[in-house]
């Protein structure tokens, strides 16, 4: 009797019964294999999953002013509303209140807020569902922005009577609302950015703050190395400015509201693009 059985299975190197072919067994070699394609896929998951340093984070949101400064000063002299500012826009909606008949300014500019909030609401609780500093995380939240004004952007461009305007608000149309409110949501991702980077005072959105803290300062005139808080509050209206200027030079123009919203689209995706090189955490400490 023969004890080696085989229980049904060829051994190695022996002639399969059935066929006659050898039968070998290559995925147990195989397996002792790394995969070139698992290897980097496990490199592409620990870049995108690490957090990005603090370290200068602050000039990417510094940079953001540029494009809050363009689209407000189009969007308040083409459609007569912020997208970023909800100060100015509150302040709108309670003249509306006040003579609801005059203009129909303070329903675009109740309708740029509700958006505002909701945007608030949603990239506030997506950065703290996915971790807040997360390179991926970032990175999609800024998409969604971009996605926002590009949406945006093709609605205004593809629909007539909407590129230019005098910012009276007597209109109310879907193509005004409906990229004004996508502006506005897109707005609130980077003040929840701001606050997810610790950076709290940067929002893009907000400078009344800013004057009162830089002029308080007891180190307003320290050396330029000194004083980085004051640094960053002379630098942030003077960035928005910047864009505010450029928004005004858009406004006038047959373009108008158009070219600002391709303009801030390309901004934008310079944002993201930073946070994709931006430094890990864990190779500053290293280094």
């Amino acid at each position: 009797m023969n004890n080696n059985t085989s229980y049904g299975t060829a051994q190695s190197g022996q002639q399969n019964p059935m066929n006659g072919a050898s039968s070998q067994h290559p995925t147990e070699h195989d397996a002792l294999l790394p995969k070139k394609n698992d290897s980097k896929n496990a490199d592409l998951r620990k870049y995108f999953g690490v957090d990005v340093n603090r370290k200068r984070a602050d000039l990417v949101l510094l940079f953001t002013y540029i494009t809050t400064g363009l689209l407000d000063s189009t969007a308040t002299a083409v459609w007569g509303s912020f997208v970023s500012m909800q100060t100015g826009n509150t302040v709108y909606v309670g003249l509306g209140l006040a003579n609801p008949t005059a203009s129909t300014r303070w329903i675009k500019s109740g309708t740029s807020i509700l958006s505002f909030c909701l945007g608030s609401f949603v990239f506030a609780r997506y950065h703290r569902r996915f971790s807040v500093r997360r390179r991926w995380v970032l990175i999609v939240s800024v998409l969604v922005q971009l996605l926002c004004i590009i949406t945006a952007a093709l609605i205004v461009t593809f629909t007539t009577n909407v590129g230019t305007g005098n910012g009276s608000g007597h209109d109310k149309h879907w193509h005004v609302l409906l990229p004004l409110g996508l502006v506005a949501f897109q707005s609130a991702g980077q003040a929840v950015i701001s606050r997810a980077l610790n950076y709290s005072a940067l929002t893009s959105v907000v400078l009344t703050s800013i004057y009162c803290d830089l002029f308080m300062d007891a180190k307003l005139f320290a050396g330029l190395t000194e004083n980085v808080d004051r640094n960053r509050r002379i630098a942030a209206p003077l960035l928005l400015l910047v864009g505010a200027i450029a928004g005004g030079a858009w406004s006038h123009t047959s373009v108008g509201m158009t070219g600002a919203l391709w303009t801030a689209a390309v901004l934008k995706l310079m944002v993201m693009v930073t946070w994709f090189f931006w430094p890990a955490e864990e190779e500053e400490e290293q280094s």
